[in-house]
């Protein structure tokens, strides 16, 4: 799928996925932890936010929601009502350098071509500030495909597996702090990695 087709089949899914997911579960409790170690008045971005019950309504007031449909965005607006949002492609963030302390990015990152995986680590490097944090899905397998079917329609989905996007992530800048499993939205478990941009 190219750029347009997969934001063409997150606008025709995203209801449909923020009905059938629960928004609640120990991924989102992840979250919790991400908050012990930033600042209280912390400005958080959350990538790939979609309706934004999962992450974004459970991070302070000053987050910032970023999806690339516009639908997904509309829900997100009438379930967290203070929230920014940003309507963008998360390889070009529309945000200043060192401007957020911390990053989410859920179930987001392996619907973009993995040969663009590095470029999306940088602009997480590059919008952090330093010592930010960085709490995203780590996908466990190697894999390229539509999934056909997928919610009704049909769905993107890449990533070079488990080991390449943790040295990816390192060659972009990050430290690696833990990897710990969580239950995802969809009633499965997902792995996830907690990272921090140096501050030297």
């Amino acid at each position: 799928m190219d750029r347009l087709a997969r934001r063409t089949a997150w606008e025709q899914l995203s209801e449909t996925y923020a009905a059938r997911r629960d928004p609640d579960g120990s991924d989102a409790d992840l979250i919790e932890q991400l908050l012990v170690d930033c600042p209280a008045d912390s400005r958080i971005l959350d990538v790939g936010c979609g309706d934004g019950a999962r992450t974004l309504a459970n991070l302070p007031p000053a987050a910032i929601g970023l999806d690339f449909a516009r639908r997904g965005l509309s829900l997100a607006a009438e379930t967290v009502p203070a929230a920014r949002l940003l309507q963008a492609d998360m390889q070009a963030i529309p945000l200043a350098d060192s401007s957020v302390d911390a990053i989410t990015a859920y179930h987001a990152v392996f619907h973009v071509p993995r040969d663009c995986h590095p470029d999306v680590y940088s602009e997480f490097n590059r919008v952090l500030k330093p010592g930010g944090r960085l709490l995203m899905t780590l996908p466990a397998g190697r894999f390229e495909t539509v999934r056909r079917g997928w919610m009704g329609g049909s769905m993107f989905f890449s990533a070079p597996g488990r080991e390449t996007t943790l040295q990816q992530l390192r060659e972009a800048g990050f430290e690696i702090d833990r990897t710990p499993t969580a239950s995802d939205p969809l009633g499965s478990s997902s792995e996830f990695v907690f990272a921090e941009r140096p501050s030297g």
